[in-house]
């Protein structure tokens, strides 16, 4: 079946390509993907796929192999895009306004389509069923896997394995990575309101100042992560807004700050959270102020399975070739595709979309970010490859 599948993929790429073209022109925000989801599903209608919307924009497609009910695997793609203005001069440049394909969401939408068009092609030369899971809003909390699983999207039939790609653009086209056990982070939102009294700058003594009490708060949080986290076990909090004040000599009322929290280890999550509320609070109340704080519980950490993934990245070592599959790092980012490796054996995976030799070298969420387009045919054949022959046991 391999080397169908690789002439399927490479027939059908320029066509696959095309429908990246549209789907990179025409993004939508997080929760609002109405016609990405609507284009989803006529190229499902026209392939023959029955499917079904979930979570309002989500799509889930089936396809039925030889002996249905002997393996069911998912393959899930992700389909919003990013609040930013593309500076790309191409043809496929994004039509609406401030808004843009920045992370990739167009590849693995496009990827799972051509996948789903070469598995169904196929179905009488693979056992069991694939589930196809075109999911919403993963830039944006709760996450759009959080609200397909509430909608039954695990369910009915219930995957025994789930697997996705996502882009890498720090890895030549032509390459994936698969990493066994811990590969993303959790994310966690931080907010602060720090209260103070403000008053005239050149009478700091007759004020409780917002502004002196968050410096400190900035510098307690680094050291509350680097003295009660093991130092082996990943974990990054960073404070990246501190808003204050308009003018020279007024010492504000609050400050407002923000910020992001990121943990390997689940356990070690929930900990840091208590931590940071006793030690923020205690802190504030020392220097005379008043803390509201908020944190905005996020993704879960990304955890692979270690038995699935052995055998995708050994099969994808037969399709690509060993010298052409590595080991993915670790990475402080987050993706709320952890909600399904929660639930059932999962395989996070990467698609090699770099070519320094051609200048394609932006990273996700810039501006410039494009990829070399010879890794649809890639992804897209490695989707039906790894979907029609993966191992979930």
């Amino acid at each position: 079946m391999q080397s169908t599948i690789k002439a399927l993929a490479k027939q059908y790429a320029p066509e696959f390509i095309e429908v990246r073209h549209h789907l990179h022109a025409h993004p939508e925000l997080s929760y609002q993907e109405f016609e990405t989801s609507k284009f989803v599903q006529s190229k499902l209608t026209s392939f023959g796929i029955p499917f079904e919307v979930k979570a309002t924009t989500g799509v889930v497609g089936l396809i039925k192999g030889k002996n249905p009910g002997k393996r069911i695997i998912a393959l899930r793609a992700d389909m919003d895009a990013l609040p930013i203005k593309e500076e790309n001069d191409v043809a496929y440049k994004s039509k609406n306004e401030g808004v843009m394909h920045a992370c990739g969401h167009d590849v693995h939408t496009t990827c799972l389509l051509g996948a789903a068009k070469i598995l169904n092609e196929l179905k009488n030369e693979w056992e069991g069923t694939i589930k196809l899971i075109f999911q919403p809003g993963e830039e944006k909390n709760p996450g759009g896997a959080s609200l397909m699983i509430k909608d039954g999207v695990l369910e009915d039939p219930k995957p025994q394995a789930i697997l996705a790609l996502h882009v890498n653009t720090i890895l030549e086209v032509g390459q994936l990575s698969f990493r066994g056990g811990k590969v993303m982070a959790s994310a966690d939102e931080l907010y602060f309101t720090v209260k103070g009294k403000g008053g005239h700058a050149a009478s700091p003594h007759l004020t409780i100042d917002p502004i002196l009490i968050s410096s400190h708060l900035v510098i307690a949080l680094q050291q509350l992560i680097s003295r009660n986290n093991n130092p082996f076990n990943p974990s990054v909090l960073s404070i990246t807004s501190f808003n204050a004040g308009n003018t020279t000599n007024v010492i504000p009322n609050e400050v407002k700050l923000m910020g992001t929290f990121r943990a390997m280890d689940e356990t070690w999550r929930f900990k840091a959270h208590e931590l940071i509320k006793k030690t923020s609070t205690e802190l504030v109340h020392s220097m005379g102020g008043e803390l509201d704080i908020h944190i905005d519980v996020g993704y879960p950490c990304v955890m692979n399975n270690e038995k699935l993934t052995a055998d995708a990245m050994s099969k994808a070592k037969e399709y690509m070739g060993d010298e052409n599959v590595s080991e993915t790092e670790l990475r402080m980012g987050a993706e709320d595709f952890g909600y399904y490796a929660q639930q059932i054996p999962a395989c996070f995976y990467r698609l090699g979309t770099m070519n320094k030799s051609k200048g394609i070298t932006a990273g996700v969420h810039t501006p410039v970010f494009n990829i070399d387009e010879s890794a649809i045919e890639i992804g897209m054949g490695m989707m039906a490859w790894l979907g029609g022959g993966v191992n979930f046991q």
